[in-house]
C-alpha cells in the first residue's frame, strides 16, 4: 500500500509520512558534513570541500554562499538545489533592503527560504529541495545567530549543530565541546576539530571552507554609514593558520 504513495509529492501515506521529504532526508545525509556554531561575539559555520577528481578546479566550487552583507550560509546534500535557494534568498534579501534600507534581520530571511522550500513540499510537478541549510548572520536586535532549514521548512534557532553524512557523530562532539561562553576564535578551532573527527584523509586548507560573522570582520555599510558585523570568507592562508594551531 505504501508503495501507492511513493511517488506522490502532496499526499501523505497512511502513517501520516510525506515519504519524498524522506528522500529529501537521505539526500542529505549523502552530502558532505557541514557545521555551525554561535559564540559569544560571533557565529561560524565549516564545511568539507571535496571534489569528485583531482581534476577539477577547487576554485570554482562554493558551498559557503555569501546571501547579503550581513547573512551566509551553507549547505549538505544537492548543489543544485542549494544554487537556487541562494539565488532565491540573495533576491529576497534585495526585496527586504529596498523597502527598509537596510540588511534583512536573520530570522526574516530564514523565514522566506523555510516557505520557499516548504511550498516545494506541496506543489504539484516539482519536488522537495534536497538539502539542508545552516544559515548564520548578525542583526541589531538577536545580535549573532544560527538557523538550520530542512528540506520540510522546518528552521530552528541553535547554539551548534552539524548536517550531513557524519552529522550524529559531529553533533554528539559538538554536545561535548560546546560551551557558552566560546568566543569566535574558539568556535572556528572546534567546528574544524568536529570536521576532522569524521575527515576521510588529509585535512588541508583547501578542504574546508569556512565563514564566520564577528567582531573581525565589522564593515560598514547603507546610507546611514552603519558599522555592523559582516559575513565574510577565510581565505586560504587563514585556514591553514587555524589548522597549524590545531595540529
Amino acid at each position: 500500500m505504501a508503495d501507492r504513495y511513493s511517488f506522490s509529492l502532496t499526499t501523505f501515506s497512511p502513517s501520516g509520512k510525506l515519504v519524498q521529504i524522506e528522500y529529501a532526508l537521505n539526500a542529505v545525509s549523502q552530502g558532505v558534513t557541514s557545521v555551525g556554531i554561535k559564540a559569544t561575539n560571533g557565529v561560524v559555520i565549516a564545511t568539507e570541500k571535496k571534489s569528485a577528481s583531482s581534476l577539477v578546479d577547487d576554485s570554482t566550487v562554493e558551498k559557503v554562499a555569501m546571501v547579503c552583507a550581513n547573512i551566509g550560509m551553507v549547505y549538505s546534500g544537492m548543489g543544485p538545489d542549494f544554487r537556487v535557494l541562494v539565488a532565491k534568498a540573495r533576491k529576497a534579501a534585495q526585496q527586504y533592503k529596498r523597502v527598509y534600507m537596510e540588511e534583512p534581520p536573520t530570522r526574516i530571511l530564514v523565514q522566506e527560504i523555510a516557505g520557499v522550500m516548504q511550498e516545494y513540499t506541496q506543489s504539484g510537478g516539482v519536488r522537495p529541495f534536497g538539502v539542508s541549510l545552516l544559515v548564520i548572520g548578525y542583526d541589531d536586535v538577536n545580535g549573532p545567530s544560527l538557523y538550520q532549514v530542512d528540506p520540510s521548512g522546518s528552521y530552528f534557532a541553535w547554539k551548534a549543530s552539524a548536517i550531513g553524512k557524519n552529522m550524529i557523530n559531529a553533533k554528539t562532539f559538538l554536545e561535548k565541546r560546546y560551551n557558552e561562553e566560546m568566543e569566535l576564535e574558539d568556535a572556528v578551532h572546534t567546528a574544524i576539530l568536529t570536521l576532522k573527527e569524521g575527515f576521510e584523509g588529509q585535512m588541508t586548507e583547501n578542504s574546508l571552507e569556512i565563514g564566520i560573522i564577528g567582531e573581525s570582520t565589522v564593515g560598514v555599510y547603507g546610507g546611514e554609514r552603519k558599522s555592523i558585523p559582516l559575513f565574510r570568507k577565510l581565505n586560504v592562508n587563514e585556514i591553514r593558520d587555524y589548522l597549524a594551531n590545531i595540529a
